[in-house]
């Protein structure tokens, strides 16, 4: 036996007892923009503040992805939003818009032989400074009285067709706000424009924004992100204490996420 490894030697008792990881945790509410229905999303975790460690540091920067059909509350749940969290206050997580794109299963449901796929992207800068690339996707449309199998596109309909998406979406979203762009995102105005503009060239269908990326923001400011929630920029003292709720507050979901 090696010197210094006899049994009187160990000491006894020096075990850690096994903490609940959860037992230092906090829950704070997952509050949308106010230009969906319901502002609640849900909940998410994280440490409560202890010594130099502030538990809404640890907020900032999160991404939460939510279904159409949770937000407002439609049977629309094909087209996923993607939150990011910019700011604290008391309890709630005031979060902005920061990207969109379609379920898998919707894509893949859409895409069929004998069809012409047509896609086009572009960057357009809103009015109050974002820069967001947008993609765009259609197909050709059967005739309903075609006898040949196969509806595909000649290739200078395909550039004309893609040249007037772009077209189309930079006159939407150029000289709007923010605000007013992901409220066209949500009622699909973008697509049916597309799909009327680009009949004479030659018919589509299943015409869909397919993702939206956020490239560039301005530099953050409280003011705009509290005009974007609806809330009174007067009510806030100062950082990280809480604000007065406003008038349309709900009870939180008890959501887990």
């Amino acid at each position: 036996m090696a010197v210094g490894k006899g049994k009187k030697m160990i000491k006894k008792g020096n075990k850690k007892k096994a903490v609940d990881p959860f037992s230092r945790k906090e829950w704070y509410d997952i509050k949308a923009p106010s230009m969906f229905t319901n502002r609640q999303v849900g909940k998410t975790l994280v440490n409560r503040t202890q010594g130099t460690r502030i538990a809404s540091d640890f907020l900032k920067g999160r991404v939460y992805e939510v279904s159409l059909g949770d937000l407002n509350s439609i049977d629309t749940d094909f087209k996923k939003f993607r939150l990011v969290c910019e700011d604290v206050q008391g309890r709630e997580c005031l979060t902005n818009f920061h990207g969109m794109s379609l379920s898998r299963d919707k894509l893949c449901s859409i895409v069929r032989k004998w069809h012409t796929l047509i896609e086009g992207n572009v960057a357009v800068r809103t009015s109050d400074g974002y820069l967001l690339r947008i993609f765009c996707i259609g197909f050709t449309k059967r005739d309903p009285h075609q006898i040949k199998k196969a509806t595909y596109a000649q290739s200078s309909k395909v550039r004309a067709i893609r040249a007037r998406m772009v077209e189309n979406i930079q006159k939407e979203i150029q000289g709007v706000d923010l605000k007013t762009a992901v409220k066209k995102l949500i009622a699909g105005s973008i697509e049916k424009e597309i799909e009327r503009k680009c009949w004479y060239l030659h018919p589509l269908q299943d015409v869909y924004i397919r993702k939206v990326k956020v490239l560039k923001k301005p530099k953050f400011e409280h003011g705009r992100l509290f005009d974007l929630h609806g809330t009174d920029t007067g009510a806030v003292t100062k950082a990280g204490e809480a604000i007065s709720r406003p008038d349309d507050y709900e009870p939180p979901v008890l959501e887990s996420v």
